[in-house]
């Protein structure tokens, strides 16, 4: 299933839905604004919290905090640098480990478990400007946590850069 998001309202404070590639609305993106620190939510379309990302506050490396249901659910942490591609590394909870890499800041990555493919990120389907593309490839994945985990790598790209 592909996940429409578009790129050019990712400031904090605004709000934004993800539609699925049918064109309804799948998730609505509420930017929280006046916080000390980044805090995203994503919501059902009845309004229902699914996801709550925050900036992580210490530490000596960047990270963000995807909770669910007030639990830590995942942290998303800077891997590695190359000239060519970014690397994130996703930490579940349960201690699994989640790659991303590829050009982040040019929409075109992936999410993988062991190998394994869970999402692709890429504009390179659209024609939409500043609009990007979320397929979640495999049926059993959590598209809520692949979408909360693609724009936290984003955020963080774009922070870095």
């Amino acid at each position: 299933m592909k996940y429409l998001v578009r790129d050019k309202i990712f400031a904090i404070g605004d709000d934004y839905w993800i539609d699925d590639e049918h064109g309804r609305h799948a998730y609505l993106v509420d930017g929280k604004a006046l916080r000390l620190r980044d805090t995203l939510e994503l919501k059902d379309p009845e309004g229902r919290v699914l996801i709550t990302i925050r900036e992580k506050w210490f530490g000596l490396r960047d990270a963000m905090n995807i909770e669910r249901d007030d639990q830590q659910l995942a942290v998303v942490r800077r891997k590695r640098m190359s000239l060519l591609r970014n690397h994130y590394r996703v930490t579940l909870a349960d201690g699994t480990e989640l790659d991303v890499s590829g050009r982040i800041l040019d929409r075109e990555f992936a999410v993988e478990y062991e190998g394994e493919l869970l999402a692709h990120i890429s504009r390179r389907w659209l024609t939409v400007r500043d609009t990007y593309a979320v397929d979640v490839v495999r049926e059993d994945a959590d598209p809520a946590l692949l979408i909360a985990v693609a724009v936290c790598v984003i955020r963080m790209a774009e922070k870095e850069r």
